[in-house]
């Protein structure tokens, strides 16, 4: 991936969430949510931005503007305690945050939004699809050739579970010319640009039994204990433009089963959630004629 300074792109980017399930609290509500969809539609402006003066050798720092955003959520229930997500991806048309990735694929130092989002897990809602931008992270550093494989795992932030790992299996399937309704590089027609296609297999797991302690740091200082099962699936297909380095379609899919409970320490009070997860999204880099 080849991201320049002072370079400006602009992706459109579209995703469904269906949760179903049941979260049972010490508060008895037979009128809670069981099933749920959200529908997001964004159109984002990226700018590259020169690197923060002393951040790690090939750290890229990028402020991501909300140029439009909406959301459309629909229940079985109303639930008066969660604000709306419609609300809240709303609030963010027109709105700017800054955010620095590292060599690792981390992102680190956010700047902006802490009126929008009340925390740093929060914000990172926000960003859910920057992973498919920033996947060229985890390429093996000797370089590609096709049909080669590669792997990757890391921990999972932001869950109520601390132990979650994700793991990827990567296969660079092939070329084919770049998307015709996507971002072009390449201003002449009767060369279109070549795509290489990356296709990437992922599981999420705990690295503990569902029975073992599972406590983030937060939950253990406000005296909660965690413990549970997590486990996930799904596949994600990118495009990636050979003479400019950078994403111009990349589709996901992926399917969750969550059941874990947050015990109170001093009463033993304990919520469950019970919860089936299916996400899809569509990453599209908009050509410059149409930005």
């Amino acid at each position: 991936m080849r991201y320049v300074p002072g370079e400006t792109l602009r992706y459109r980017i579209e995703s469904r969430t269906t949760t179903a399930g049941k979260i049972t609290t010490p508060i008895v509500n037979p009128e809670g949510v069981t099933q749920s969809t959200l529908t997001v539609r964004l159109l984002v402006r990226l700018d590259v931005l020169a690197p923060p003066p002393g951040s790690a050798p090939g750290t890229t720092r990028f402020r991501a503007t909300y140029e439009t955003s909406s959301a459309d959520s629909q229940s079985d229930a109303f639930d008066p305690a969660q604000p709306s997500p419609s609300t809240q991806y709303a609030r963010l048309e027109g709105r700017s945050l800054e955010f620095s990735v590292e060599p690792s694929g981390d992102l680190v130092g956010f700047q902006g939004l802490e009126d929008v989002f009340s925390n740093r897990t929060a914000a990172r809602s926000a960003l859910f699809w920057f992973g498919a931008l920033s996947s060229g992270s985890g390429f093996p550093v000797s370089g590609l050739g096709i049909g080669e494989k590669w792997k990757s795992e890391h921990g999972v932030d932001g869950a109520p579970v601390s132990d979650l790992i994700w793991r990827a299996e990567s296969t660079y399937l092939g070329n084919e010319p770049c998307p015709s309704d996507a971002g072009t590089t390449n201003p002449a027609p009767a060369a279109p640009d070549a795509c290489a296609m990356i296709l990437t297999r992922f599981t999420i797991s705990r690295r503990g039994s569902p029975h073992s302690d599972a406590t983030p740091d937060d939950y253990l200082h406000n005296g909660l204990r965690v413990s549970g099962a997590w486990k996930g699936s799904g596949e994600r297909l990118d495009s990636i433009s050979l003479s400019a380095g950078l994403v111009i379609r990349s589709t996901q899919t992926s399917d969750q089963q969550v059941d874990y409970q947050i015990t109170s320490a001093a009463t033993g009070s304990q919520i469950h959630n019970q919860s089936h997860v299916q996400f899809q999204s569509e990453i599209t880099l908009i050509p410059a004629s149409a930005s």
